[in-house]
């Protein structure tokens, strides 16, 4: 029998499992997360272990379940590795748990070229809205993320070798190129994963998306509801299939409208990115009267290029973005946008892979969220 080491006094499963009324077998399923426990029993569980002050000990839980308990949620690119003396790529051990509950693990060493793969990152909303979804759905069941970066071949492999050796139980990926080759190579080691965004090529891999198609369409209309007629567009980039999709569900409802021919420019969903595109189709058509932006991140770039050229929006410009981020709430005037729900995406992936990892679904399989328009007063 495994010795529990916790101080003398210290509330145990019986003591629990006396609270609630059941049997110590019982609060030892609800503990370990068993899937198969009446609902009512184990909210039931869980308030008694809140009364009680009982705090399952994790090195004898792991040699039951054989679970750490930890979550991988990697950040992958499609990097090539640097030049033998540049460092930058070199995994370092993980990291302090940070305020958010999220253990880093820090691949990058200050100033290599990784530091600025996340430092990107971290300037980015949409990924600390993804930390805050998952955070959110793990926490309460006894669980954390261990963020990790993976934009290099070797920090690729670093990644799958940390899986494999039991150190997490599953990952949960969000890629941020089309040509990533990790979603693959996790699961042709047979590695449990969960997929943010549909993968740009076939991959047995779950993941949770959003109708692109469908909220580009609500932007589309918008504009043109608002009398819009010289309409252009600032594209995401065009190899990742959410910068596919939303281009085409734009110029498909444009096409429709009787608009067959649209301006557009390609940017990299960054806000330097939006500015050099605004720049762009200003010069080349000074006339414009709307635009959509395929984030919110380019589209408060292409508002800042529109008051710097004396254009007020939206009386002058009407702009939509794509996410509602905080971004969109911060720029002036506030964003129009569609929004995209990724915190509830993040915690479905999050579910998807606990649904695995317990047993009880592994098809592969994929989840759609809805956007929808959230009209302030840029359009």
């Amino acid at each position: 029998m495994t010795e529990d080491p916790r101080p003398a006094g210290s509330p145990t499963l019986e003591d629990v499992a006396r609270a609630a009324g059941v049997s110590r077998a019982t609060v030892s399923r609800v503990v370990n997360g068993v899937r198969n426990v009446d609902p009512v029993i184990q909210e039931s569980v869980r308030q008694a272990v809140a009364a009680t002050g009982y705090t399952p000990n994790r090195a004898a839980r792991s040699l039951v379940t054989r679970r750490t308990d930890a979550i991988a949620l990697v950040v992958s690119g499609a990097g090539d590795d640097p030049a033998p003396e540049d460092e930058a790529a070199v995994p370092r051990p993980a990291g302090p748990t940070g305020g958010d509950g999220v253990a880093r693990r820090t691949d990058e060493p200050d100033g290599g070229a990784g530091s600025s793969f996340t430092a990107e990152v971290f300037a980015d909303p949409f990924f600390g809205r993804v930390v805050t979804g998952v955070v959110n759905y793990l926490r309460p069941r006894g669980m954390y993320p261990v963020l990790m970066f993976a934009e290099t071949s070797r920090a690729r492999d670093e990644v799958v070798s940390y899986l494999r050796q039991g150190s997490a139980d599953g990952a949960l990926v969000v890629s941020t190129h089309a040509d990533d080759p990790l979603p693959a190579l996790i699961t042709d080691a047979g590695l449990p994963a969960v997929l943010y965004a549909r993968p740009s090529r076939p991959t047995r891999i779950s993941y949770v998306d959003l109708a692109h198609q469908d909220g580009a369409r609500l932007a589309a209309e918008h504009l043109l509801a608002r009398g819009c007629r010289r309409i252009a567009t600032i594209t995401g980039p065009l190899d990742v299939p959410a910068g596919q999709d939303r281009l085409a569900g734009f110029r498909d409802t444009m096409a429709r409208a009787g608009q067959p021919y649209l301006p557009l420019a390609e940017g990299r969903f960054t806000q330097e990115s939006g500015e050099a595109a605004m720049a762009r189709l200003l010069a080349e058509y000074p006339d414009l009267d709307g635009v959509f932006a395929a984030n919110d991140l380019m589209a408060v770039g292409a508002c800042h290029v529109l008051r710097e050229h004396g254009r007020r929006v939206p009386e002058d410009v009407a702009v939509i973005g794509f996410d509602d981020s905080s971004a969109a709430a911060a720029c002036r005037p506030p964003l129009t946008t569609v929004r995209q729900p990724v915190e509830e995406m993040a915690a479905e992936m999050a579910r998807l892979l606990l649904d695995r990892l317990a047993g009880s679904d592994r098809a592969v399989t994929s989840v759609i969220f809805e956007p929808s328009l959230v009209v302030r007063g840029s359009a």
